[in-house]
């Protein structure tokens, strides 16, 4: 289970260090950085899929990504005495992510390429420093593994370190472009557990989307990112999963109904019986609020439960009366994986905290930075960034 999350100089995420548990709400006013938390940790994932640069690519490059704001606020400023103003710069440029879990650590931290020799890719955000270290936070004397640029280092059994012989480019994690099971099992060990994460963020239901329409079935242990596999996913759940825990999430939401799959020559398509219809109605037929639930059904009875679940917003488009059903079903989720959710709805935040022992995060901006509500400086877990 990941217990901190840190992130620096990520959009307002200038120095952002952020308690974990097995269940964790994390909440705000608009504008205070939720989706900058969710974003960070979509691009932490990106570094075991070999897609970390292209994911900053695609938000503008890392002049778009980067804390905007100064290095350093003076007492004045923050007294609100003096305006905020630019400064010279005293650091490099660095965009850095990490968490840690119990027993293993990561960081990494990228920055821009040196201007000699002339490359078209200047502004291509490339790896300084990338690390794995036993604990719960970083120690030089804990580092496993340790990469500066592209030379990439492993402590063997013996305590002593092996550089490795083969460069790694610049622009790729070693998570994704190097793996040794004899003299860097950890590295795999977290690599897997990183490509296991799972992200879910606004299901579509609209009349044209893909959970409403019939699909060929195949077992599907794990709901697809758009719900097109809806049906086959519910099936999975009711043949290999927990079929009472399904029919129990659907009484809860909707007292007196009952969710089959229906199997046309192979085609799968939800079928929704409600107390007093004669007849079922289908996917087609559902209101978006209801589809979106059964979504999030599949998506958290999943008979395959990553190391992380994140959900952003799960909330939309549901009717007030649902959430505490949703946070019911939640709950479930967190006691086979580690869930982390983010939501502004105050409805699914009161029944969150009614009904979960989860730890709700509430998240304040001030001067544009990202802060954790009660949290002062040095008060948040123990962390340490490698220095380059």
């Amino acid at each position: 289970m990941i217990q901190t999350l840190a992130v620096a100089n990520y959009r307002s995420l200038r120095r952002l260090v952020v308690p974990l548990q097995g269940l964790t709400l994390i909440t705000g006013a608009n504008g205070t950085g939720k989706s900058n938390v969710y974003r960070a940790l979509r691009v932490l994932a990106e570094t075991a899929q070999g897609g970390l640069i292209a994911t900053l690519a695609r938000e503008g490059g890392l002049a778009s990504t980067l804390w905007a704001g100064p290095e350093s606020f003076g007492r004045a400023v923050k007294r609100g005495e003096h305006p905020v103003e630019g400064t010279v710069r005293q650091e490099p440029v660095s965009l850095r992510l990490g968490f840690a879990e119990s027993d293993f650590g990561y960081a990494i931290d990228l920055g821009l390429p040196p201007q000699s020799p002339p490359t078209a890719f200047s502004r291509d955000p490339i790896i300084k420093r990338e690390c794995i270290w036993n604990g719960p936070f970083f120690r030089p004397g804990a580092l496993l593994v340790d990469r500066h640029g592209p030379a990439l280092r492993m402590r063997n059994e013996q305590g002593a370190w092996t550089q490795v012989a083969v460069e790694l480019p610049t622009f790729d994690s070693m998570m994704a472009r190097f793996a040794d099971p004899q003299g860097a099992p950890e590295m795999l060990l977290l690599r897997e557990k990183i490509r296991s994460w799972r992200f879910y963020d606004h299901f579509r239901t609209d009349t044209e989307a893909p959970a409403r329409i019939p699909q060929i079935g195949t077992h599907t242990p794990v709901l697809g990112h758009d719900g097109a596999d809806l049906a086959a996913a519910l099936q999975t759940i009711c043949e290999i999963g927990n079929v009472t825990a399904l029919d129990g999430a659907v009484e809860d939401a909707f007292p007196g109904s009952k969710v089959t799959i229906q199997n046309q020559d192979g085609r799968f398509e939800v079928e929704m019986r409600q107390h007093g219809l004669l007849r079922g109605l289908k996917a087609a037929e559902l209101s978006d609020g209801t589809l979106r639930y059964l979504l999030w059904i599949a998506a958290l009875l999943t008979p395959r439960p990553p190391a992380l679940l994140v959900l952003n917003e799960p909330e939309t488009s549901l009717h007030p009366d649902l959430l505490p059903a949703l946070a019911r079903l939640i709950a479930r989720a967190a006691e086979q994986t580690q869930v982390l959710v983010v939501s502004h709805s105050a409805p699914l935040i009161a029944a969150f905290e009614r009904s979960t022992a989860g730890r709700t995060i509430r998240l304040i901006k001030e001067l544009g930075e990202t802060r954790v509500e009660g949290q002062r400086d040095l008060e948040g877990p123990p962390w340490s960034w490698p220095a380059r």
